[in-house]
C-alpha cells in the first residue's frame, strides 16, 4: 500500500460490482474509508460480507432520496466526505437510430439518460455541501464512447457525451472549492453492465458476449482487454493530491483508442 488516499473519505455510487467495486477495493488499499450506494440487494449483501467496514446504502441512484441517504451514511460514519465517485451505467447493445421504433424510443431515451446521466447529477447535488466543506473532488465515469463513435448505440454514445459535458460544466462551476474530473474506460471485462430496460434488454449482460475478451484486445493498439481493476488506479490518481492541479479533465484507460487508426506495415 502506498497510502495515496490515506485518511480520505469516499462515497462510490454503483460500488457493488464491476468498475465501482474495483474502485472501492483500490481506494481501501490506498488508505481511504469508503461508503457505497448500490441498487442490487444481493451485491450489497456480498459487499457487506466481504468488507464489513464499508457502509452500504441500498437504493436507486436515479432518485434524490437514495443519494441523500448514502451521503448521510458516509458522513455519519466518517465525519465528512472528500471524494465522490459515480460508476452507474447501462448499455444499449449498439442500437442505431433506425432500430428505435416509435413505441420504444421514448421509454428507451428516458431510461438511458435517467440512469447514465441523471444519477451522476443527483449524486453530485447530494454530496456537494460536504465536498465544498472539505475542498474535495468528484469523479464521474465517462467512456471511450464519449470521444469516439462505434463504441455503443446512438443512445449510449450520446449519454456518455452528456456525462463528459457534466464534467466540464461542473468543473467550471465548482472551482476552486471542488475538483471535477472524468475517467473514460474502454471496453471492460467483468463489469456486469446490463442492457437498457426500455429496449427489453434488462437481463442481457455485455460480459456474456461470446469472444468478448479477444474482441476487446483486438480493437486496441496495445492489444489489451482491461478489467475494472485496471481502471481503478485512474480513479485513485485523480482522487489523490498528486492530481491537485487537474480539473475538467479525463483519464483514458482504453488501450490507446486515440491512436487506433489502421497502422501501415513497416518495411522489413
Amino acid at each position: 500500500m502506498s497510502g495515496w488516499l490515506e485518511g480520505r473519505r469516499a462515497l462510490v455510487v454503483g460500488g457493488g460490482s464491476g468498475i465501482g467495486r474495483a474502485v472501492v477495493d483500490a481506494f481501501r488499499t490506498e488508505g481511504a474509508r469508503v461508503a457505497v450506494l448500490e441498487l442490487d440487494p444481493g451485491k450489497s449483501a456480498r459487499l457487506t460480507a466481504e468488507a464489513p467496514d464499508v457502509p452500504v446504502t441500498v437504493g436507486d441512484a436515479t432518485t434524490p432520496g437514495a443519494n441523500r441517504a448514502a451521503v448521510d451514511a458516509a458522513v455519519e460514519a466518517f465525519g465528512g466526505l472528500d471524494i465522490l465517485v459515480n460508476c452507474v451505467g447501462v448499455f444499449d447493445f449498439y442500437r442505431g437510430v433506425g432500430e428505435l421504433d416509435a413505441e420504444t424510443a421514448d421509454a428507451a431515451f428516458d431510461d438511458m439518460f435517467r440512469i447514465n446521466v441523471k444519477s451522476h447529477l443527483l449524486s453530485v447535488q447530494a454530496a456537494l455541501p460536504h465536498l465544498r466543506a472539505s475542498r474535495g473532488c468528484v469523479l464521474l465515469t465517462e467512456s471511450t464512447s464519449a470521444y469516439y463513435p462505434g463504441r455503443g448505440g446512438v443512445l449510449y454514445v450520446s449519454s456518455k457525451f452528456a456525462v463528459r459535458g457534466l464534467v466540464t460544466a461542473l468543473a467550471h462551476e465548482l472551482a476552486p472549492a471542488v475538483r471535477v474530473n472524468g475517467v473514460a474506460p474502454g471496453g471492460t471485462l467483468g463489469t456486469d453492465l446490463r442492457g437498457l430496460p426500455g429496449l427489453g434488454l434488462g437481463d442481457r449482460r455485455l460480459d456474456d458476449t461470446p469472444g468478448r475478451a479477444g474482441d476487446l484486445a483486438a480493437r486496441t493498439p496495445l492489444g489489451v482487454a482491461l478489467t475494472g481493476g485496471d481502471h481503478a488506479w485512474s480513479y485513485v490518481f485523480l482522487a489523490s493530491e498528486r492530481a491537485r492541479g487537474i480539473t475538467g479533465g479525463s483519464v483514458h484507460p482504453d488501450g490507446g483508442m486515440a491512436v487506433a487508426a489502421p497502422r501501415r506495415e513497416r518495411d522489413a
